[in-house]
Protein backbone atom coordinates (compact mmCIF):
# COMPACT_ATOMS: atom_id res chain seq x y z
CA UNK A 1 0.00 0.00 0.00
CA UNK A 2 1.34 3.64 -1.14
CA UNK A 3 -0.26 6.41 1.18
CA UNK A 4 -0.25 9.38 -1.37
CA UNK A 5 0.46 12.53 0.74
CA UNK A 6 -0.95 16.11 0.14
CA UNK A 7 1.04 19.02 1.52
CA UNK A 8 -1.04 22.47 2.35
CA UNK A 9 1.84 25.09 2.55
CA UNK A 10 4.80 25.49 1.46
CA UNK A 11 6.48 27.68 3.53
CA UNK A 12 9.81 27.10 6.54
CA UNK A 13 7.43 24.09 7.61
CA UNK A 14 6.59 22.50 4.19
CA UNK A 15 9.66 22.66 2.62
CA UNK A 16 11.84 22.32 5.40
CA UNK A 17 10.42 20.09 8.45
CA UNK A 18 7.82 17.97 6.04
CA UNK A 19 8.45 17.17 2.52
CA UNK A 20 11.46 16.19 2.96
CA UNK A 21 11.19 13.40 5.71
CA UNK A 22 8.03 12.68 3.70
CA UNK A 23 9.88 11.47 0.51
CA UNK A 24 12.44 9.00 3.08
CA UNK A 25 9.41 7.51 4.28
CA UNK A 26 8.44 4.41 2.03
CA UNK A 27 5.28 3.52 2.52
CA UNK A 28 4.40 8.11 1.62
CA UNK A 29 4.34 9.19 -2.20
CA UNK A 30 4.48 12.82 -2.29
CA UNK A 31 1.53 13.54 -4.84
CA UNK A 32 0.09 17.64 -4.70
CA UNK A 33 1.61 20.73 -2.76
CA UNK A 34 -0.99 23.31 -2.38
CA UNK A 35 1.33 26.64 -3.22
CA UNK A 36 1.30 29.68 -4.78
CA UNK A 37 4.71 29.45 -5.81
CA UNK A 38 4.88 26.35 -7.82
CA UNK A 39 8.29 27.01 -9.05
CA UNK A 40 9.68 27.09 -5.50
CA UNK A 41 8.12 23.42 -5.46
CA UNK A 42 8.85 21.94 -8.86
CA UNK A 43 12.64 23.17 -8.23
CA UNK A 44 12.76 20.37 -5.12
CA UNK A 45 9.96 17.85 -6.63
CA UNK A 46 9.61 18.43 -10.12
CA UNK A 47 7.19 15.20 -10.02
CA UNK A 48 4.90 16.91 -7.81
CA UNK A 49 1.75 18.59 -9.47
CA UNK A 50 0.98 21.93 -7.51
CA UNK A 51 -2.21 23.41 -7.10
CA UNK A 52 -3.52 26.89 -5.70
CA UNK A 53 -6.90 25.80 -3.88
CA UNK A 54 -7.20 23.58 -0.85
CA UNK A 55 -10.71 22.49 -1.90
CA UNK A 56 -8.38 21.03 -5.37
CA UNK A 57 -6.73 18.87 -2.44
CA UNK A 58 -9.74 17.63 -0.38
CA UNK A 59 -11.65 16.63 -3.42
CA UNK A 60 -8.38 14.47 -4.68
CA UNK A 61 -9.56 11.05 -4.12
CA UNK A 62 -6.22 9.77 -4.29
CA UNK A 63 -4.85 11.73 -1.56
CA UNK A 64 -4.61 10.05 1.99
CA UNK A 65 -2.87 12.37 4.27
CA UNK A 66 -2.89 15.95 4.22
CA UNK A 67 -0.12 17.63 5.64
CA UNK A 68 -1.27 21.17 6.70
CA UNK A 69 1.60 23.56 7.58
CA UNK A 70 -0.71 26.57 6.94
CA UNK A 71 -0.41 29.65 9.17
CA UNK A 72 -2.42 28.90 12.34
CA UNK A 73 -5.10 30.15 12.18
CA UNK A 74 -6.28 28.19 9.45
CA UNK A 75 -5.45 24.80 11.41
CA UNK A 76 -8.68 24.19 12.67
CA UNK A 77 -10.88 24.60 9.32
CA UNK A 78 -8.09 22.93 6.95
CA UNK A 79 -8.42 20.35 9.36
CA UNK A 80 -12.01 19.99 9.49
CA UNK A 81 -12.75 19.95 5.48
CA UNK A 82 -9.33 17.38 5.64
CA UNK A 83 -11.31 14.68 8.20
CA UNK A 84 -14.75 15.58 6.41
CA UNK A 85 -13.04 14.68 3.08
CA UNK A 86 -12.40 11.30 4.69
CA UNK A 87 -8.19 12.02 4.96
CA UNK A 88 -5.73 11.55 7.38
CA UNK A 89 -4.74 14.36 8.70
CA UNK A 90 -1.08 15.73 10.17
CA UNK A 91 -1.29 19.19 11.50
CA UNK A 92 1.76 21.56 12.36
CA UNK A 93 2.44 22.65 15.94
CA UNK A 94 0.15 24.12 17.72
CA UNK A 95 -2.63 21.99 16.76
CA UNK A 96 -5.30 24.75 16.57
CA UNK A 97 -5.63 28.40 18.71
CA UNK A 98 -8.62 26.94 21.37
CA UNK A 99 -8.98 23.89 22.80
CA UNK A 100 -12.39 23.86 22.13
CA UNK A 101 -11.28 23.73 18.55
CA UNK A 102 -9.24 21.04 19.50
CA UNK A 103 -12.04 19.04 20.62
CA UNK A 104 -14.26 19.17 17.99
CA UNK A 105 -11.52 17.87 15.16
CA UNK A 106 -11.07 14.92 18.02
CA UNK A 107 -14.51 13.98 17.88
CA UNK A 108 -14.86 14.73 14.19
CA UNK A 109 -11.74 12.43 13.26
CA UNK A 110 -13.48 9.38 15.83
CA UNK A 111 -16.68 10.02 13.55
CA UNK A 112 -14.86 9.41 10.34
CA UNK A 113 -12.65 6.67 11.22
CA UNK A 114 -9.53 9.00 10.37
CA UNK A 115 -5.97 9.23 12.12
CA UNK A 116 -5.17 13.02 12.99
CA UNK A 117 -1.96 13.76 14.78
CA UNK A 118 0.23 16.75 15.15
CA UNK A 119 3.48 17.64 14.63
CA UNK A 120 5.18 18.15 17.73
CA UNK A 121 8.68 16.82 15.76
CA UNK A 122 10.59 18.71 19.00
CA UNK A 123 10.07 15.22 20.73
CA UNK A 124 12.73 13.92 18.75
CA UNK A 125 15.38 16.42 19.23
CA UNK A 126 18.83 14.60 20.44
CA UNK A 127 19.06 16.39 23.37
CA UNK A 128 15.22 15.49 24.52
CA UNK A 129 16.07 12.00 23.98
CA UNK A 130 18.88 12.29 26.44
CA UNK A 131 17.30 13.24 28.99
CA UNK A 132 14.30 10.96 28.37
CA UNK A 133 16.77 8.26 29.03
CA UNK A 134 18.28 10.15 31.71
CA UNK A 135 15.35 10.74 33.45
CA UNK A 136 14.07 7.10 32.98
CA UNK A 137 17.18 5.23 33.93
CA UNK A 138 17.14 7.22 37.37
CA UNK A 139 20.58 8.69 37.15
CA UNK A 140 19.07 11.81 38.58
CA UNK A 141 17.20 10.53 41.18
CA UNK A 142 13.81 12.26 42.03
CA UNK A 143 13.69 15.83 40.14
CA UNK A 144 14.04 19.04 41.75
CA UNK A 145 13.98 21.55 38.83
CA UNK A 146 13.63 21.06 34.91
CA UNK A 147 14.19 24.02 33.38
CA UNK A 148 14.18 24.84 29.63
CA UNK A 149 15.13 27.22 27.01
CA UNK A 150 14.38 28.30 23.36
CA UNK A 151 15.83 31.64 22.98
CA UNK A 152 16.71 33.70 20.16
CA UNK A 153 18.49 36.59 19.11
CA UNK A 154 16.34 38.49 16.65
CA UNK A 155 15.97 42.20 17.29
CA UNK A 156 14.39 43.47 14.58
CA UNK A 157 10.84 42.65 14.54
CA UNK A 158 10.24 41.16 11.02
CA UNK A 159 6.55 41.36 8.52
CA UNK A 160 5.56 38.15 9.03
CA UNK A 161 2.04 36.56 10.28
CA UNK A 162 3.50 34.68 13.28
CA UNK A 163 4.91 38.31 14.47
CA UNK A 164 1.42 40.14 13.84
CA UNK A 165 -0.77 40.91 16.49
CA UNK A 166 -3.72 37.96 16.71
CA UNK A 167 -5.34 34.28 17.71
CA UNK A 168 -2.39 32.14 17.60
CA UNK A 169 0.43 34.26 16.89
CA UNK A 170 3.44 34.97 18.84
CA UNK A 171 6.03 32.60 21.04
CA UNK A 172 3.84 31.00 22.92
CA UNK A 173 2.10 29.36 20.29
CA UNK A 174 5.28 28.71 17.77
CA UNK A 175 8.08 27.93 20.47
CA UNK A 176 5.81 27.51 23.66
CA UNK A 177 4.22 24.69 21.97
CA UNK A 178 7.48 22.73 21.45
CA UNK A 179 8.70 23.53 25.37
CA UNK A 180 5.07 22.51 26.93
CA UNK A 181 4.77 19.45 24.57
CA UNK A 182 7.91 17.93 25.69
CA UNK A 183 7.17 18.99 29.56
CA UNK A 184 4.11 17.18 29.46
CA UNK A 185 5.35 13.96 27.53
CA UNK A 186 7.58 13.50 30.45
CA UNK A 187 5.61 14.54 33.39
CA UNK A 188 2.07 14.86 32.72
CA UNK A 189 0.20 17.56 32.94
CA UNK A 190 1.11 20.04 35.97
CA UNK A 191 -1.21 20.88 39.20
CA UNK A 192 -0.66 24.82 38.83
CA UNK A 193 0.61 27.31 36.14
CA UNK A 194 1.97 30.48 36.48
CA UNK A 195 3.35 32.98 33.54
CA UNK A 196 5.23 35.79 32.44
CA UNK A 197 4.00 37.10 28.97
CA UNK A 198 5.63 40.22 26.98
CA UNK A 199 6.59 42.08 23.95
CA UNK A 200 10.35 42.72 24.66
CA UNK A 201 11.20 44.00 21.41
CA UNK A 202 10.68 47.65 20.20
CA UNK A 203 7.35 47.61 17.73
CA UNK A 204 6.91 44.14 18.58
CA UNK A 205 2.80 43.64 18.53
CA UNK A 206 2.46 39.73 19.66
CA UNK A 207 4.36 37.86 22.38
CA UNK A 208 8.24 37.45 21.55
CA UNK A 209 9.07 36.13 25.66
CA UNK A 210 7.45 34.04 27.89
CA UNK A 211 8.57 32.46 31.12
CA UNK A 212 6.11 29.77 32.44
CA UNK A 213 6.39 27.76 35.61
CA UNK A 214 4.50 24.32 35.79
CA UNK A 215 4.12 23.47 39.31
CA UNK A 216 4.32 19.69 40.45
CA UNK A 217 3.90 18.08 44.11
CA UNK A 218 8.08 17.83 44.15
CA UNK A 219 9.30 19.80 41.32
CA UNK A 220 9.21 23.07 39.52
CA UNK A 221 9.21 22.86 35.74
CA UNK A 222 10.70 26.00 34.06
CA UNK A 223 10.39 26.97 30.16
CA UNK A 224 11.56 30.19 28.66
CA UNK A 225 11.67 31.82 25.72
CA UNK A 226 13.19 34.83 25.25
CA UNK A 227 13.95 37.05 21.31
CA UNK A 228 17.14 39.46 23.25
CA UNK A 229 19.22 36.38 23.52
CA UNK A 230 22.55 37.55 22.11
CA UNK A 231 24.77 34.97 24.47
CA UNK A 232 23.07 31.79 24.58
CA UNK A 233 22.67 29.78 27.94
CA UNK A 234 22.43 26.17 28.56
CA UNK A 235 18.95 24.43 26.44
CA UNK A 236 18.43 22.59 29.39
CA UNK A 237 19.39 22.39 32.93
CA UNK A 238 18.07 19.77 35.33
CA UNK A 239 18.61 19.04 39.45
CA UNK A 240 17.90 16.00 41.42
CA UNK A 241 18.48 14.10 44.60
CA UNK A 242 20.99 12.08 42.63
CA UNK A 243 22.69 14.95 40.21
CA UNK A 244 22.61 17.87 37.51
CA UNK A 245 22.64 17.64 33.65
CA UNK A 246 23.39 20.28 32.20
CA UNK A 247 23.52 20.53 28.17
CA UNK A 248 24.12 23.54 25.88
CA UNK A 249 23.53 23.96 21.79
CA UNK A 250 20.29 22.66 19.89
CA UNK A 251 19.74 19.48 17.92
CA UNK A 252 20.96 19.89 14.57
CA UNK A 253 18.43 18.80 12.86
CA UNK A 254 16.83 21.90 11.66
CA UNK A 255 19.99 23.03 10.55
CA UNK A 256 20.60 20.46 8.34
CA UNK A 257 16.94 19.99 6.83
CA UNK A 258 17.83 23.65 5.88
CA UNK A 259 21.18 22.69 3.87
CA UNK A 260 19.42 20.06 2.02
CA UNK A 261 20.16 16.72 4.45
CA UNK A 262 17.89 14.00 4.93
CA UNK A 263 17.11 11.37 7.54
CA UNK A 264 20.00 8.22 6.66
CA UNK A 265 22.67 10.75 5.41
CA UNK A 266 25.66 10.77 7.03
CA UNK A 267 25.60 12.20 10.77
CA UNK A 268 22.17 12.68 10.81
CA UNK A 269 20.64 13.82 13.89
CA UNK A 270 24.02 13.30 15.62
CA UNK A 271 25.31 15.96 17.98
CA UNK A 272 28.82 17.77 18.42
CA UNK A 273 31.33 15.99 20.85
CA UNK A 274 31.87 19.21 22.67
CA UNK A 275 27.88 19.71 23.38
CA UNK A 276 27.23 16.38 24.95
CA UNK A 277 25.85 17.66 28.08
CA UNK A 278 27.62 17.50 31.60
CA UNK A 279 26.63 15.12 34.32
CA UNK A 280 27.46 15.70 37.80
CA UNK A 281 26.92 13.31 40.54
CA UNK A 282 28.19 11.98 43.90
CA UNK A 283 29.91 9.04 44.49
CA UNK A 284 31.28 7.37 47.31
CA UNK A 285 31.54 10.89 48.75
CA UNK A 286 33.25 12.55 45.89
CA UNK A 287 31.77 14.76 43.08
CA UNK A 288 32.41 13.36 39.99
CA UNK A 289 31.97 15.03 36.38
CA UNK A 290 31.55 13.61 32.92
CA UNK A 291 30.22 14.23 29.52
CA UNK A 292 27.01 12.25 28.41
CA UNK A 293 26.82 11.01 24.62
CA UNK A 294 24.05 12.56 23.14
CA UNK A 295 21.38 10.14 21.41
CA UNK A 296 21.01 10.48 17.65
CA UNK A 297 17.79 12.76 17.06
CA UNK A 298 15.31 11.16 14.67
CA UNK A 299 12.95 13.24 13.22
CA UNK A 300 11.66 10.53 10.89
CA UNK A 301 10.11 8.46 13.69
CA UNK A 302 6.94 10.52 13.91
CA UNK A 303 6.14 9.93 9.65
CA UNK A 304 7.14 6.45 10.43
CA UNK A 305 4.70 6.30 13.21
CA UNK A 306 2.07 8.07 10.85
CA UNK A 307 2.37 5.49 8.16
CA UNK A 308 2.13 2.70 10.86
CA UNK A 309 -1.35 4.63 12.17
CA UNK A 310 -2.90 4.24 9.22
CA UNK A 311 -1.82 0.97 7.47
CA UNK A 312 -1.69 -1.00 10.96
CA UNK A 313 -3.71 0.84 13.16
CA UNK A 314 -1.17 1.60 15.63
CA UNK A 315 -1.61 4.01 17.88
CA UNK A 316 -0.10 7.87 16.46
CA UNK A 317 3.23 9.16 17.58
CA UNK A 318 1.59 12.40 18.92
CA UNK A 319 -2.11 11.53 19.91
CA UNK A 320 -4.69 14.43 19.26
CA UNK A 321 -5.58 14.55 22.61
CA UNK A 322 -1.91 15.16 24.08
CA UNK A 323 -1.58 18.03 21.40
CA UNK A 324 -5.18 19.64 22.80
CA UNK A 325 -3.36 19.11 25.99
CA UNK A 326 -0.68 21.58 25.22
CA UNK A 327 -2.76 23.95 23.74
CA UNK A 328 -4.90 23.92 27.17
CA UNK A 329 -1.81 24.56 29.18
CA UNK A 330 -1.41 27.83 26.65
CA UNK A 331 -4.55 29.26 27.36
CA UNK A 332 -3.68 28.71 31.40
CA UNK A 333 -0.64 30.41 30.77
CA UNK A 334 -2.59 33.72 29.03
CA UNK A 335 -5.50 33.24 31.88
CA UNK A 336 -2.36 33.56 34.12
CA UNK A 337 -0.85 36.35 32.83
CA UNK A 338 -3.98 38.45 32.48
CA UNK A 339 -4.92 37.35 35.75
CA UNK A 340 -1.69 38.28 37.33
CA UNK A 341 -1.60 34.94 39.78
CA UNK A 342 -0.86 31.08 40.26
CA UNK A 343 -3.39 29.26 38.21
CA UNK A 344 -4.77 25.73 39.07
CA UNK A 345 -5.24 23.29 36.44
CA UNK A 346 -8.06 21.17 36.69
Amino acid sequence: MTIHVGIIGFGLSGSVFHAPIIETIKEFSLKTVVSSDANKVHQRYPHVSVVSDVDQLFSDAEIDLVVISSPNVTHYEYARKAIEAGKHVVVEKPFTVTSQEAEQLIALAKQHGVVLTVYQNRRWDNDFLTIQKLISGGTLGRLSVYEAHFDRYRPEVRNRWREKEGPGSGMLYDLGAHLIDQALTLFGKPKTIWADLRAEREGAEAIDYFHLVFGYDHMRVILHSGSLVRQQGPRFVLHGTKGSYIKFGMDPQEDQLRQGKAPGDLGWGEDKRELYGQLTTEIGGLTVESRVETVPGRYETFYQGVAEAIMIGKTAPVTAEEARDTIRMIEYALQSHQEGRVISVS
